[in-house]
């Protein structure tokens, strides 16, 4: 797995993620990072729940690449090298679940996963002061997280990063400016490479054009941006859609139901 750490702060994995103690199943570490920090690869043997609370995430393992939004997490088996790099200033919250216990073994490899709103306050909570002085507290709310990880719903939907250098300056001038509507002859400028290079490294690193690659950063940013409360028409003006209608149709297509089925989907799967 390449190791992209040159030029970029380097920060060493939270001591939680090696610890053994089955009377400990969930651990927890936050910790607020600077864009372009890196925590070089590695692996550990409790399973990780990686999530930023605020901020854009490139998470690499040895067979994807994932950019994470706020409104997503990735769950790595223990023992999985993986790689993190913040694409944007980042508050990083992870839980740590011990080996002995099982977690989501239907689907052995790292995933990207849609967090529910309960999964979000659950890891809030476990990630303060408050739960990190009471053991008990700790114990019994990771109990109720382990069952809420086991219920995520995985998504396919990763969004590749790349490895070419002219490519990665391009995707991380998108990531921090996703109302960005300039088209790739403008956009080429910026990495410092031709059209047809980066068309040609767009499919050859990510496997996708370079229109289907936005247009999928729009739609994991809407996701964001619709969990946050904002109205479908202002989502579309902020990612630069042509209207509301165009916006909606563009979800619906990609994720099968409207965005306002998708949050209430989200919240019937919560409900006993």
């Amino acid at each position: 797995m390449p190791n992209n750490v040159a030029n970029t702060p380097t920060h060493t994995p939270s001591h939680a993620a090696f610890v053994l103690d089955p009377e400990q199943p969930v651990l927890s570490h936050g910790r607020d990072l600077e864009a372009e920090a890196c925590i070089a690869p590695h692996s550990h043997p409790r399973g990780q729940l990686l999530w930023a609370a605020e901020g854009v995430l490139r998470v690499t393992t040895e067979v994807d690449v994932w950019i994470v939004p706020a409104s997503h997490a990735v769950w790595i088996p223990g023992g999985h090298i993986h790689q993190l790099v913040t694409e944007t200033s980042a508050r990083t919250r992870n839980l740590y679940i011990d080996p002995s216990i099982p977690v989501r073994q239907q689907t052995p490899g790292c995933s990207m996963l849609l967090l529910t709103p309960l999964m979000r306050e659950i890891i809030l909570r476990l990630t303060s002061a408050s739960a990190a002085n009471d053991g008990a507290c700790r114990q019994r709310l990771g109990l109720v997280a382990i069952d809420e990880i086991e219920g995520l719903e995985a998504t396919p939907q990763n969004l590749p990063a790349g490895q070419d250098a002219r490519l990665r300056r391009l995707i991380g001038h998108l990531l921090r400016h996703p109302d960005e509507q300039r088209l790739l002859p403008e956009l080429s400028r910026i990495a410092g490479a031709s059209v047809r290079t980066l068309e040609r490294l767009f499919v050859a690193e990510t496997g996708m054009s370079f229109r289907q690659w936005r247009s999928r950063l729009r739609l994991l940013n809407a996701i964001e941006l619709l969990r946050q409360g904002k109205s479908s028409t202002t989502v579309a003006h902020s990612l630069g859609y042509r209207s509301a209608s165009a916006f909606v149709a563009a979800f619906g297509q990609h994720f099968g139901r409207s965005p306002q089925n998708f949050f209430g989907q989200i919240a019937t799967d919560e409900t006993p």
